[in-house]
């Protein structure tokens, strides 16, 4: 888990990072695994310089210049 958002707007969720089978790195925003079904809000392929080196830290927006 990269980022935990338990009061986020239509319930808590968390966003976890992992790869494709092609190594590609995604983050999938999903609700928490721990409810009866689980929920993608959103999958995408994280800007690398949005991110640090392994995708797990988001860089500070002074950073990103």
């Amino acid at each position: 888990m990269i980022e935990d958002y338990p009061n986020d707007k239509y319930g808590a969720s968390c966003l976890i990072g992992g790869l494709t089978q092609a190594q590609r790195v995604i983050h999938i925003q999903c609700s928490y695994p721990s409810r009866p079904l689980l929920k993608i809000i959103t999958l995408y392929e994280p800007e690398p310089q949005r991110w640090n080196n392994n995708f797990t830290q988001r860089r500070n927006r002074n950073d990103e210049q």
